[in-house]
């Protein structure tokens, strides 16, 4: 047998409230379920956008590869016999610079369709890059009577090719070479030239490069060289700083930013020698994994020794929005708990209906706001959406407890927590601390308001 609203004890409201707000978790989690969708969409249509243009782009090199013929012997026992076969193998030597200087400008450029967005920049990389060869090949098994110093190769790596400008200049002491494209005779990606390094025995080789490429999100440097110096420069104002090394140097501020790197192969933990089977030698950093933030996933394997510089948005809406979303159950909490008190001490009657109406407003406020920041900013969206359901629920609630007065309680309370969400979402590092010490305090309040009441009483029993 049911008990009527009017022989309910407090407790059993109490109960009764909070079984409400548990219910109203099912509509809280499919909101961010819509955030998470929205955001894939997000992401589907910025590809969309970039498509054609180019990646998320990392660049490497140049690298010097010289071809090598190595006699190499294997002995096997076959029918109790032993057997020794000697046979010559073509092998790569690659040399990595002594030092790189490199400057990169980035022209960042932010393309819209509909009401999604994608950062696209154009690159201008110009530097040089001296290499010297070594004195000391019998370490890595070399003989240099046996390098083809006629048909070396000179790589650059980029990882996404399709972004690559028209007419890239590389030139040795002021000779322009032919390029070609692809790794050459390795697996990587970008584009090489044929050189003699025959000179390079007696004197060190310096190497010029100027060249243009197109891509979006990211720009990364895998480096290969005793010493990388590293200037890039953007107007893009809000640059996230990734990868294995940081700069040395940098400026931010509302005209763009600068970076100076310097890397040594000390760092990178690698000789500026190496060698390898023919054909296995790639020089192209991989581009790297992007969160859901943007931020770089740099990974552990060899190879992820890398700087990156990604070109984020001056505010992510979708985490946003996701963020304040998370916040819901403190404002049905509250909405609640403010209802309750009406009933319980105000003896103004509230019914379930009533409970379940006004969450379901709160839980609308998340939708709304997803829905207009897409279209306006969060800022603007959050102002909308909170001053909608805080007039909403104003209203209702003074029909409800038959007020104006304690309508704008409610109305009052909603507006508080509004802005006190706000605030939470600018303050990361503060956030659980401020949100912590609030809850303490309205736990305190309620525990005062309600210390007299004897919550097993029913309605028609006196105080």
């Amino acid at each position: 047998m049911f008990v009527s609203d009017g022989e309910k004890t407090p407790g059993r409201k109490l109960l009764f409230a909070i079984l409400i707000g548990l219910a109203l978790a099912i509509p809280i989690f499919v909101v961010w379920m819509l955030v998470y969708d929205r955001q894939d969409q997000s992401q589907q249509a910025s590809a969309s956008i970039t498509e054609g243009w180019g990646g998320h782009q990392a660049m490497s090199g140049p690298v010097l590869v010289i071809p090598f013929s190595q006699t190499t012997t294997e002995t096997s026992t076959a029918s109790g016999k032993t057997v020794t076969r000697t046979q010559e193998v073509v092998r790569e030597l690659t040399l990595e610079p002594e030092a790189v200087e490199l400057v990169t400008t980035i022209n960042p450029q932010l393309r819209k369709r509909s009401i999604y967005e994608a950062v696209v920049y154009e690159t201008k990389a110009k530097g040089a890059a001296r290499f010297a060869f070594p004195t000391d090949l019998a370490r890595y098994g070399v003989d240099p009577a046996k390098l083809d110093l006629g048909r070396a190769e000179l790589r650059f790596g980029l990882s996404d090719p399709r972004g690559l400008g028209a007419n890239p200049k590389v030139s040795i002491a002021g000779r322009a070479l032919k390029l070609q494209p692809g790794g050459g005779s390795g697996t990587g990606k970008g584009f090489f030239a044929f050189v003699d390094a025959a000179d390079l025995t007696a004197k060190s080789m310096l190497v010029e490069f100027d060249y243009g490429f197109r891509g979006n999100g990211s720009l990364t440097l895998a480096p290969h060289a005793g010493d990388t110096h590293w200037k890039v420069a953007s107007s893009w104002a809000n640059p996230s700083f990734g990868g294995s090394f940081l700069p040395g140097a940098r400026r931010i501020d509302g005209e763009g930013f600068a970076a100076d790197y310097r890397i040594g192969n000390l760092a990178l933990g690698r000789s500026l020698v190496s060698t390898s089977d023919k054909g296995q030698s790639n020089i192209t950093a991989a581009a790297p994994d992007l969160g859901r933030d943007g931020a770089v996933a740099v990974g552990e394997e060899e190879g992820s020794d890398i700087a990156s510089i990604s070109l984020i948005q001056p505010v992510d809406l979708y985490s946003q929005v996701d963020r304040a979303t998370k916040y819901g159950f403190l404002f049905i909490g509250f909405t609640f708990l403010a209802l309750l008190m009406f009933d319980i001490i105000g003896g103004v009657r509230v019914s379930g209906v009533e409970y379940l109406l006004m969450g379901a407003a709160i839980v609308l406020f998340f939708v709304l706001l997803l829905a207009f920041a897409e279209v306006i900013g969060f800022v603007a969206a959050y102002i909308v959406a909170s001053a909608a359901i805080a007039g909403l629920n104003t209203a209702y609630s003074a029909a409800v407890l038959g007020s104006w007065k304690r309508g704008t309680i409610i109305g009052g309370l909603l507006i508080g927590l509004y802005a006190m969400l706000y605030i939470l979402l600018g303050l990361e590092a503060f956030s659980l601390l401020i949100g912590s010490v609030l809850l303490f305090i309205a736990l305190a309040g309620v525990m005062y308001a309600t210390r007299r009441i004897d919550w097993s009483r029913t309605a028609s029993q006196p105080a």
